[in-house]
This record gives C-alpha cells, sequence and structure tokens, in this order.
C-alpha cells in the first residue's frame, strides 16, 4: 500500500466509484479525497451517490460548483439547456453528428474538471489525481475528453504546471466499461448505491446512452442492475 495521498474525480457513476475503491486499496481511505463537482446539470442524484460512496468508504469528500462556466452552454444535460437527453446508444447518436461529439457532451468540462481537481490535490497535499476516463467513452468521439490522447495531454501539462508535484493516473483509459465492472467485482464495489442515469427520476430511465451503457457492462459481468 502506497502511502502517497490520492485525489479521486467521483462523480458517483460506475467508473468513479470502482476508482474510489482502487484508490482506497491502494492508499488507504485516511490517504484519498473524494471530489465531486457540480457543472449545472438538471439534477443532484450524481451529488447524493458521490456522497453515499464516500461515506462508505469512509474518505474525506469535497464539493465544489463551476456551474457558472457551464451557463453559456446548451448541452442537453444542464439547467440552462430546454433540449431533450437522447434515448439511444452513443453510436446511434454519433451516425447522425458526423463524427462530432454528441449532444450530451459537455463543453471541455473534463479538462475543466481535471484543472480545478489539480489545484485541489496540491492543496490537499495529494500527489496523484485519480480520473476514470474509460474507452468506450471515448468511443467514436462521443467524449474526446475520455481519450487516452487527452488523459496523456492533460498528465503532462499538470505535472509541469505543478512542478513534478502531480500526476494524472487514469488507470481504465484503455479499459472497456465491462472491464471496469470486472475490476469493480472484484473490488465489491457496492453497485447499488450508484447512480449513472442522465434523469433525475426516482428510477433510472434505462433508455438514456449512460442506462445502456452500465446495463450492458452488468450483464457481461453476471449482474443484474440498472
Amino acid at each position: 500500500m502506497s502511502d502517497k495521498k490520492a485525489l479521486v474525480l467521483s462523480s458517483g457513476g460506475v467508473d468513479s466509484t470502482t476508482l474510489l475503491a482502487l484508490a482506497c486499496r491502494d492508499h488507504g481511505n485516511e490517504n484519498v479525497v473524494a471530489l465531486s463537482i457540480f457543472y449545472g446539470q438538471k439534477h443532484k442524484k450524481e451529488i447524493e451517490a458521490a456522497e453515499k460512496t464516500a461515506a462508505y468508504y469512509k474518505t474525506e469528500h469535497i464539493i465544489m460548483d463551476l456551474s457558472a462556466v457551464f451557463k453559456y452552454s446548451d448541452c442537453s444535460l444542464l439547467i440552462g439547456s430546454d433540449k431533450e437527453i437522447p434515448k439511444e446508444s452513443y453510436a446511434e447518436q454519433l451516425k447522425k453528428t458526423e463524427g462530432a461529439p454528441v449532444s450530451t457532451y459537455v463543453p471541455f468540462r473534463n479538462g475543466l474538471f481535471l484543472s480545478a481537481a489539480a489545484s485541489a490535490a496540491l492543496s490537499k497535499g495529494c500527489s496523484v489525481l485519480m480520473y476514470g476516463a474509460h474507452s468506450d467513452d471515448a468511443a467514436g468521439n462521443a467524449y474526446p475528453d475520455c481519450s487516452e490522447e487527452f488523459v496523456s495531454a492533460m498528465d503532462k501539462a499538470v505535472y509541469l504546471g505543478s512542478g513534478g508535484q502531480l500526476t494524472i493516473l487514469a488507470p481504465f483509459a484503455g479499459k472497456t466499461k465491462s472491464d471496469v465492472v470486472a475490476m469493480g467485482k472484484k473490488l465489491d464495489v457496492p453497485y447499488e448505491i450508484t447512480w449513472s442515469c442522465y434523469e433525475g427520476g426516482e428510477e433510472p430511465c434505462r433508455t438514456c446512452a449512460t442506462c445502456r451503457d452500465r446495463r450492458a457492462a452488468f450483464l457481461a459481468n453476471g449482474i443484474d442492475l440498472y
């Protein structure tokens, strides 16, 4: 177990909660800080789930509000947009965008998240910033700020900008969501308290792209959850 402190970007979803479990295993929960970010999304289910997962793993939990940065965006996930959240897979959406990011792409969101998280990590004495991007989200340019190339570029920028004090670790960048769940299953991640749906209802909508991906990853690993 490493004695380095780690900050984990935590959305309360499948990938970041698996990452939180991994961080606690490798660093000890007393050396892990979970950071959740409100960015103006239409519901707070993600933040509520992140609070539950941080409590489960007994880690420090910070919530940061960056919603003002995105107030000019018409992304369908955000409060200021009247666009409907698509009820189809990312692959189906990408056929309509001609290679451009999907409508649920929040403009450079993960670039901003990683920059803000880097500042928080340094302030908290962390030397590792953990980010749960995986290859399925990057596929087809749906979310270009989840690609391995993007992660590598941000890691270099953060390392240089911090004077070599901080690095980004994205262990899932070359893996699928099913791979992530397989790892989480071994770590006994409490997926029942996580939230992935883009909608904010009492139950997941089961039809948005992230619900579809979550369900498929669970089924591939013999887990019957949404």
